[in-house]
């Protein structure tokens, strides 16, 4: 077996993970054609699966038997932008500081990635019993949809993992839950005039703002609705909205009013019907006096709502298998909540148990000067020793 790997060797990967611009409007290839190959020296199989445009791709990477599902160590490779934030330090470029390793990505979540790396030498000259498979996504930051490719790919075609852990930066304390996440741009087309006559045009922002205040007043229902002791912080659904353009001088009747809108639910909350509801609302009560006015004027008036993504909810399962053995080999008996949304819902709504369990802080996470402690990278690494001896311990999760 390949000597135990060294904090020094999660750093060394986190280095080289972190000088790969991979913002998520950029190719992720050039990483995973680096890591494929560093894989494939120590005998992992690997596949890929592509974006449509073939500049992205998931990597599924497997050591260990053949024939039954293993142990997924799940985790994207794309980061967030840097435009517009002030970073003291390259933001591709890892620095140390006291304690710290600063890069984009290095949180969320290229530290678990490079302990991944870091352990993989170590678990391709052990005698596996339960294999283990590294699943490294695309497009996370952007609605969670690169990794679907993979999923079922997976679910179709390979044998069912018994265990998911998703390692998103939890400060290496389990997370069992998290909410749904959906969203939606709307665009208002109005008919645009002198805004001396208001009533020959139709205004389009004053139709999106019926819009929203119709998304406040859902948002305030849902609140007074809360179950308090569901474990999520906030306790029930929210609706945002976080962009919105429109108009183009005081005088001008606005044509044209966009905005972005979304809400992340809660296990219990049908994220559909509550989008029907704004849907229909918009059809039946803002649409039809904007397109009344269209055709009087001889103008096409109307409203466009453009789903943008749509994440199941994580639903909470203390008892999955997942769960199970990460608290079997940390000792921990807690799982947490959060509101912000991972892969791990597409990986259970294919049929498998996951956890989300990973180093760093999600505190940092998108911020400028994003880092990880050196001491999560070592936690985290000596979590991977316990748990390739565990593998080769066992045959299947208990």
């Amino acid at each position: 077996m390949a000597n135990l790997p060294k904090t020094e060797d999660c750093i060394a990967w986190l280095e080289k993970l972190v000088a790969f611009d991979t913002v998520s409007h950029k190719s992720n290839l050039p990483l995973i054609e680096d890591v494929k190959a560093y894989l494939e020296g120590f005998g992992f199989e690997t596949r890929l699966t592509p974006n449509e445009e073939g500049d992205k791709a998931n990597l599924w990477a497997t050591i260990g038997p053949k024939d039954r599902g293993g142990i997924v160590l799940s985790g994207h490779t794309d980061v967030v932008p840097v435009e517009g934030q002030d970073w003291a330090t390259e933001p591709f470029k890892l620095t140390e500081k006291n304690g710290r390793l600063y890069g984009r990505g290095s949180a969320d979540m290229k530290g678990f990635l490079a302990c991944c790396l870091a352990h993989a030498e170590r678990m391709a000259a052990s005698d596996l019993k339960t294999p283990f498979h590294f699943a490294f996504s695309y497009d996370e930051e952007v609605g969670c949809t690169g990794v679907l490719g993979l999923v079922h790919d997976v679910r179709d075609n390979l044998p069912a993992p018994q265990a998911v852990i998703v390692g998103e930066p939890t400060l290496m304390t389990i997370v069992g839950g998290h909410k749904g996440g959906h969203s939606y741009e709307t665009i208002v087309h109005g008919v645009d005039g002198h805004s001396s006559m208001p009533d020959l045009g139709a205004n389009a922002i004053i139709a999106a703002a019926k819009i929203i205040t119709f998304l406040d007043g859902i948002h305030e229902r849902l609140r007074a609705n809360a179950d308090t002791t569901n474990g999520f912080e906030p306790p029930h659904t929210t609706l945002d909205i976080g962009v919105i353009e429109g108009g183009q001088a005081h005088n001008i009747i606005p044509a044209r009013c966009s905005f972005k809108w979304g809400f992340r639910t809660v296990p219990g909350d049908d994220g559909a019907a509550i989008a029907r509801e704004v849907l229909d609302f918009i059809e039946n009560e803002v649409e039809p006096p904007l397109k009344a006015i269209g055709e009087k004027m001889g103008v096409k008036a109307f409203i466009e709502n453009i789903p943008r993504h749509d994440l199941p909810t994580f639903i909470p399962d203390e008892n999955s298998a997942a769960e199970h053995l990460v608290r079997q080999l940390t000792g921990l008996n807690h799982s947490g909540r959060v509101s912000y949304g991972t892969e791990a819902s597409h990986f259970q709504q294919a049929g498998f148990h996951g956890v989300i369990f990973g180093p760093g802080s999600i505190e940092q996470a998108h911020l400028p000067d994003e880092f990880i402690a050196i001491d999560q990278l070592a936690q985290c690494s000596a979590f991977l020793a316990k748990l390739t001896d565990w593998a080769v311990a066992n045959k299947q999760v208990a």
